[in-house]
């Protein structure tokens, strides 16, 4: 590792969740920008219509016209054949110029935020919400590092977008806050069993997205709720772009503690 920060990511084989929209469509084009030429960006999401966009909009960038291969995969990751296709496209794609596998773990949803945790006595209702949010990350983690072992040459790095909530307490955000603090742990855990992987906990902080728009008119918890509004009235959101850029060069300078959780403030 060098605290010297590089001029690119490598020739990237990158798979991104959520990418059709958000936090994740803005990964996928700012990764587009610091791979090196012959790279291959693997977008999953489920709407088919946003990643066609996404794909177009990258095959005309100059990073598209650099040789950049981006390829769509419609897919719910909730899903087990979700997971498969997309490890199926990413395996597809590699090729011995690789030297960089990514895999950023963005899908996630905010759950009901409208009910507190006496409401939820549907165990149905708790297993969905885990399925997409823990399960599936950690599923699709384990066959993407079964699918690209350790092998000379060829650097390997975990990111998963965390959140304040996986460390703090948000009345009424039960499910939000459950699932992000066992995610943050997973790659705690996965960071301590596999030395050679760079594993980053990336929480990007308040971002002006829809699910920010979700949680400051549906959380029940009518402080918290307050708190988002006041943030969005008073244009303290982040873009996506400013926080993507601070996730960027914590890829290129390479130099934080595998496992760590990182802030966007703290960059």
């Amino acid at each position: 590792m060098s605290s010297a920060e590089s001029k690119d990511l490598g020739r990237v084989l990158c798979i991104i969740t959520g990418a059709s929209r958000g936090f994740g469509r803005t990964v996928a084009r700012e990764m587009s920008r610091m791979a090196k030429p012959g790279s291959v960006l693997v977008l999953v999401a489920r709407s088919g219509d946003d990643l066609r966009v996404l794909q177009v909009e990258l095959a005309e960038s100059e990073a598209g016209r650099a040789d950049l291969k981006v390829h769509s995969v419609v897919a719910d990751v909730g899903q087990p054949e979700g997971l498969d296709s997309a490890v199926r496209a990413s395996q597809e794609f590699f090729s011995e110029e690789i030297d960089h596998i990514i895999l950023v773990n963005n899908a996630a949803s905010l759950g009901d935020v409208s009910r507190y945790t006496t409401s939820f006595t549907n165990m149905a209702e708790v297993n969905s919400y885990l399925s997409l949010n823990v399960s599936s990350c950690l599923c699709l983690t384990a066959k993407v590092l079964q699918a690209f072992p350790q092998q000379p040459g060829v650097r390997r790095t975990i990111v998963n977008i965390t959140s304040l909530c996986a460390l703090q307490p948000f009345c009424s955000w039960v499910l939000y806050c459950t699932g992000k603090a066992a995610r943050e742990m997973m790659f705690r855990v996965l960071a301590k069993e596999e030395p050679d992987l760079r594993v980053l906990n990336y929480s990007p902080g308040p971002l002006d997205t829809s699910m920010q728009m979700e949680a400051r008119t549906r959380t029940a918890d009518s402080s918290i709720r307050k708190s988002f509004s006041d943030m969005y009235a008073q244009g303290q959101l982040l873009t996506c772009e400013a926080s993507c850029a601070k996730l960027m060069k914590l890829l290129l300078e390479d130099n934080y503690t595998s496992g760590a959780h990182i802030d966007v403030y703290d960059v």
